[in-house]
């Protein structure tokens, strides 16, 4: 039986996603706003699994990760080719899941958080880990200290303006 982050490592070590990873991190390499990146992904998941043990949701701690670690991951479609990059993502990982052990039901409910993640259009009672990745994505930045901040094209309401995790 594999277990729950040995799921997320299979993730993280699987060819494509090395391969988009570094495509995504060539292509932000000169970008003056936030970027798309490990870092980011990592970030994203954490605070995530931390909200969901505060509030007691009961997520699973790989399917979270899961979901942070690919949310991104399509920006480089859409830099390519012009696609969305939630579109994208979920694409993307509607192939790596199930390489990675994730069976359908489980890379559907991902799918589904990737999908919903660039809006609060993701709801608590209909799709609990797309509002739970929608909110940490956006936690997951730090406006308080960025050299862009005043350059972002964030509305400030989206921006943090403090440290919260």
């Amino acid at each position: 039986m594999i277990s729950e982050m040995q799921r997320v490592n299979l993730i993280f070590r699987n060819k494509t996603y090395q391969l988009l990873l570094r495509n995504l991190d060539d292509m932000e390499k000169d970008r003056f706003f936030c970027r798309h990146t490990i870092e980011h992904f990592l970030d994203t998941a954490r605070i995530m699994y931390i909200i969901s043990l505060e509030e007691k949701l009961l997520l699973p701690k790989d399917i979270i990760y899961a979901a942070a670690l690919l949310h991104d991951i399509g920006r480089v479609m859409q830099y390519k080719n012009n696609i969305p990059h939630d579109r994208a993502s979920a694409e993307l990982a509607g192939e790596i899941l199930p390489q990675c052990g994730f069976d359908k039901s489980e890379t559907e409910q991902i799918q589904n958080a990737i999908l919903s993640h660039r809006t609060s259009k993701a709801d608590e009672e209909n799709n609990i880990l797309g509002w739970l990745l929608y909110r940490a994505d956006k936690m997951s930045r730090l406006c308080f200290c960025c050299r862009a901040e005043k350059e972002c094209y964030w509305d400030k309401s989206r921006k943090n303006s403090d440290i919260v995790y």
